[in-house]
């Protein structure tokens, strides 16, 4: 008798070659942004251009981890895995004190504690050995 296959994960992303350095920064527990040298404005997700301006001279930058919480949304239910097993979680946007607005998680914190820019931190859940998920968690002192 052979083994069960295990179940295929389809909320991890495909690493490639340009999102590598943001999935190895955060498995070593640090947040990246994408720069442009034109404009100068830091943007989120991670892409080949600016979103702005559309210069292709952006570069990678270490992120403070700092954030304020822009909106959220309690989630009580969804059946796809593995999200299902996390209900309920609080599906947010925050807004990057470098200024992009990331989606994310808000975690350790109960939802009627929440509110609107409220201060925010990073933190990573670990999915994998190679895949570390931005969340984020109220800031501490």
């Amino acid at each position: 008798m052979t083994a069960a296959a295990p179940t295929p994960r389809f909320d991890l992303p495909d690493v490639d070659a340009f999102t590598r350095p943001w999935w190895e920064a955060a498995a070593g527990g640090r947040l990246l942004l994408r720069r442009c040298g034109s404009c100068g404005r830091a943007h989120h997700y991670p892409r080949e251009f600016c979103p702005h301006c559309w210069s292709e001279t952006v570069a990678w930058e270490p992120a403070s981890g700092r954030a304020t919480l822009y909106t959220w949304s309690v989630v009580y239910r969804n059946d796809l895995p593995p999200f299902g097993s996390r209900v309920p979680y609080v599906a947010a946007v925050a807004d990057l004190a470098e200024g992009p607005r990331m989606m994310t998680e808000v975690i350790d914190c109960a939802a009627d504690d929440l509110r609107v820019g409220m201060p925010l931190e990073v933190a990573f859940r670990a999915e994998t050995d190679e895949i570390h998920v931005p969340v984020f968690r109220p800031a501490r002192g």
